[in-house]
């Protein structure tokens, strides 16, 4: 086993465990930082596929700014939303099997898929694929209007957060 395979096994243990605990944690502050853990180990799974433009994608969008938005309305709704009942569900056992359920199909069904196991072509010399995501990304006749959207969407959020967790005064 090379060292790349074993590092690739710790890193799909420790996210794997980590979303668990997201799911399973009682604490949504606790749930939020076992979720940047599991983002984290998506990014090293990123690093070890010499796919760094991702791996800094993962960890400044997803990481810097979406996780750390989530804690932010955590902690800014803590007051207003507490319930102190239990979080989990009792029919828990169905989802767990239908997950393990769903799972195994992927796996039989990608086993059995002949594009699995082939290669990608090469990419033709003098095309840069971060230049042609970044063209297409920022160009009108591209994506700029969801991210746009996107944007809006997140500001949103987070005012809306804000105004939710405002104390007034009486």
């Amino acid at each position: 086993m090379t060292v790349l395979q074993v590092i690739f096994l710790i890193t799909a243990v420790v996210t794997l465990g980590a979303a668990v605990m997201v799911v399973t944690a009682r604490n949504l502050i606790h749930s939020a930082l076992w979720l940047i853990l599991s983002l984290f180990g998506v990014a090293v799974m990123y690093g070890l596929l010499n796919a760094t433009f991702f791996t800094v994608i993962q960890v400044v969008i997803y990481i810097g700014a979406i996780a750390i938005l989530m804690i932010f309305a955590i902690m800014l709704t803590r007051r207003v939303i507490q319930d102190p009942g239990s979080s989990v569900n009792r029919g828990w056992w169905l989802a767990g099997l239908m997950s393990l359920v769903l799972f195994t199909a992927l796996v039989w069904m990608f086993s059995t898929w002949t594009g699995f196991h082939t290669t990608l072509p090469e990419m033709p010399a003098g095309i840069d694929p971060i230049e042609l995501l970044g063209t297409a990304l920022v160009s009108p006749s591209g994506y700029v209007i969801p991210f746009e959207i996107a944007s809006v969407l997140l500001v949103a959020a987070l005012i809306g957060a804000v105004v939710v967790a405002w104390e007034r005064k009486s």
